[in-house]
């Protein structure tokens, strides 16, 4: 399965706006197949606990308190070169410095409220889609 799935996450802005059958539009023509995907919001505890790995960081606490501050769609996508590609489409961080056309440039408002999450490795994806989805392994 490693290099076919990875992970991504609606964020609470882009859900909010209304964004969401706009973006996905985006992502399953770009060739990506949607394997598990489902509309929660996060509790603190939740948001923090996917975040983790930010826990020193100065923005810990802000990342929480956003990413807990409305629905989320946690979706599991399948294409060959599914990170790397994924990363491609969704942009830079920071929607400023985000190519034309990609979701964070037409969706994201800021470097915090940036639409959409997409894993950063092969390795993480697994690991952020077995997060929220228990039954990875079927697909």
């Amino acid at each position: 399965m490693a290099g076919k799935l990875t992970f991504t996450m609606i964020k609470p802005d882009a859900f909010a706006e209304g964004n969401s059958g706009a973006i996905l539009k985006i992502i399953e023509e770009a060739g990506f197949a949607v394997k598990a995907m489902k509309l929660t919001k996060l509790s603190p505890a939740k948001a923090g606990g996917f975040y983790a790995v930010h826990k020193e960081r100065p923005f810990f606490n802000d990342l929480v308190n956003y990413m807990s501050s409305g629905p989320i769609v946690a979706i599991v996508l399948e294409k060959d070169n599914a990170v790397s590609d994924f990363r491609k489409l969704i942009g830079a961080t920071n929607p400023a410095e985000a190519a034309e056309g990609t979701i964070r440039k037409l969706y994201a408002k800021s470097i915090e409220a940036n639409a959409i999450h997409g894993s950063d490795s092969d390795e993480n994806a697994l690991i952020e889609a077995s997060y929220f989805f228990s039954e990875l392994e079927r697909y």
